[in-house]
């Protein structure tokens, strides 16, 4: 019995639209990574890239339970003693509400070689409009 491989080529690539207003990052993380994983595909494969492309839109409504908007802290560190930054979460949704869904995203998907390329496409915009129409995206309902 032979084991059936897909090639990449060979399947069709979709893209899906999530709008992010009014939910959680890790509701939308969760649905955006399993996307762009291809863990949803019947011809799933864990080593190679199948998955298909998300689209994000209105990441400035995203909503944080409880006190997280207060309390979450995201970190970032250059290798420098000493030279950690902290900043909350109400602090980055309004300089850059796009990079808490790329977070939360990044987060969900595994570390390895096929992180970046998955990443790339994830595609994040402030308010309603995209440049994406003509991927023809299925808009997902999330519950």
């Amino acid at each position: 019995m032979k084991t059936h491989l897909p090639k990449k080529n060979a399947t069709a690539s979709q893209w899906y639209l999530i709008d992010a207003e009014n939910q959680t990052p890790g509701k939308i993380a969760t649905e955006a990574a399993r996307r762009l994983s291809g863990k949803h595909r019947a011809d799933f494969t864990p080593h190679l890239d199948l998955g298909d492309g998300v689209i994000v839109i209105n990441a400035e409504k995203v909503r944080f339970t409880g006190k997280k908007l207060d309390q979450k802290l995201y970190r970032s560190h250059s290798g420098v003693p000493g030279h950690l930054k902290e900043i909350t979460a109400k602090s980055m949704l309004e300089k850059n509400p796009t990079r808490v869904v790329e977070l939360a995203v990044k987060g969900m998907l595994p570390k390895n070689k096929l992180q970046a390329p998955r990443m790339n496409r994830l595609k994040v915009y402030v308010g309603a409009d995209h440049p994406h129409t003509a991927q023809t995206p299925i808009a997902l309902l999330l519950s």
